[in-house]
């Protein structure tokens, strides 16, 4: 496949890092395989707006093929729609849907992570996480339903049952926060006035965070900031909460500081997953196949440059690398699971493999923080933004909201996404209405049994 006059690369996985490290290797005159299981990029930041019917879904997502229709003209990008389900180190070569091998001189992983669960894999089911645009799809439908089941049991048995309109959201990190900040606001804003036989602001949205306080890798001040404007949309916080059980009618929980092993019940029909993501399943194949050791969250333990142990031809990228790297106080601290952090190990690994090529010494990789944002409601967020030579800086309310919205329509892939997303938050912000409160029917389930 690959010139023979040019190195040929592999990368699996077009998120941020895949994403950033294709375009830097076809840049440099390389050969590359991009291979990816799904045939679009998605702008992750934003996925929880679909999942809440705030955007559509072409709004944060691009084909791979157009995204980077550039690279592809120049002859030396091939992208493959299929997931990769091996890594045969020995012989150089992944393994692509089971069966087909494609050759590497160079192999970049960036597969990313999925949900964890912490061993109850079970609770999937009933509580679905948000990583994909199938999962954003399958929460969107679960919470416009509830509404939609809540009105009919309503209208059956002239009582509403508090399950139906109780949305629980495991987790307050990001996720988790925005998530519950926006399901608030769908209930007490844009749907009101629209049925008839339950009123949507009582609905109860709880956020349930196992640690002592929500976005806990934000400053205290911050954070304290963030649960008043979570409380003053109508969330119910509720910090050192521990779930211990989550089944289609609710879930169980236990909360620090009370009195021996007491369990507390919240019933609530429709439950969101924030609270744990795992790396990706490639990662446990790649230990089986190369000895490399992985961390408690199934992340692989690269060297300083990204690379694999023993393993210089094969890099390790974004949520599934668990890199490490050197602060501007000279102390070496874990790099982040997030996009800024993923595109700079993107850009890093094809500068090392170019160095590689050329007998040059590879460089570590340095993490650059320029810091985190929240999004919380209508024109709440927090932000912790790093200037040169004058530091961190801290903010919240609508300062950090309209700072939030610039920096995500900035990263956003093309002026056409730009523009959809600009329009759709600016209809929102002054109608409160949200366009894609659109409901995908389940395809019917096949017939068991020979057809008669």
């Amino acid at each position: 496949m690959a010139s023979p006059s040019r190195p040929h690369v592999v990368v699996v996985g077009c998120g941020f890092g895949g994403l950033e490290a294709t375009r830097a290797l076809v840049r440099d005159g390389f050969e590359v395989t991009l291979v990816d299981r799904s045939n679009h990029h998605l702008f992750q930041p934003l996925l929880y707006q679909v999942a809440t019917a705030g955007l559509s879904a072409p709004s944060i997502s691009g084909a791979i093929r157009h995204v980077l229709r550039r690279e592809m003209r120049s002859g030396r990008l091939t992208v493959l729609m299929g997931e990769v389900t091996a890594v045969d180190a020995a012989v150089r070569c992944v393994v692509i849907d089971g069966h087909e091998r494609v050759g590497y001189e160079h192999l970049i992983l960036a597969t990313g992570a999925t949900h964890s669960y912490f061993g109850h894999d079970d609770w999937a089911a009933h509580a679905p996480g948000l990583k994909t645009l199938a999962d954003a799809f399958d929460i969107r439908r679960r919470v416009l339903l509830a509404f939609e089941r809540a009105e009919r049991n309503a209208a059956q048995a002239g009582d509403v049952d508090p399950a139906d309109l109780s949305f629980a959201v495991v987790g307050a990190g990001p996720t988790g926060v925005e998530m519950a900040g926006v399901l608030a606001e769908i209930a007490r804003h844009t749907l009101r006035g629209e049925y008839r036989r339950i009123d949507p602001h009582s609905a109860r949205v709880v956020l349930l965070e196992g640690g002592p306080r929500v976005l806990a890798a934000f400053a205290e001040r911050l954070s304290a900031r963030a649960q008043a404007q979570l409380a003053a949309l109508g969330v119910e916080v509720l910090t050192g909460a521990q779930v211990t059980a989550i089944d289609d009618a609710g879930l169980d929980y236990r909360r620090a500081g009370d009195n021996g092993d007491r369990e507390h019940r919240l019933p609530a029909h429709t439950v969101i997953w924030a609270a744990g993501v795992a790396a990706s399943p490639l990662g446990r194949q790649l230990a089986q196949a190369t000895a490399c050791t992985l961390d408690r969250a199934g992340r692989v333990l690269v060297e300083p440059d990204l690379s694999l142990p023993g393993h210089a031809e094969i890099s390790v990228i974004g949520d599934l690398a668990a890199a490490r790297s050197v602060d501007a106080r000279g102390e070496s601290v874990p790099v982040p699971g997030v996009s800024p952090a993923a595109k700079q190990m993107g850009r890093t690994a094809a500068a090392n493999i170019r160095r590689r090529e050329q007998g040059e010494p590879t460089k570590p990789f340095r993490y650059i923080d320029y810091g985190s944002l929240a999004t919380i409601g209508r024109s709440s967020a927090v932000a912790t933004v790093e200037l040169p030579r004058l530091g961190r800086l801290n903010f919240s309310g609508l300062p950090a909201w309209l700072f939030w919205l610039f920096v995500h329509l900035y990263f956003l892939i093309g002026f056409r996404n730009r523009m959809l997303v600009l329009g759709d938050w600016a209809w929102a912000y002054f109608s409160f209405e949200r366009r894609a409160r659109i409901v995908i029917e389940s395809p019917p389930a096949a017939p068991s049994g020979p057809a008669t």
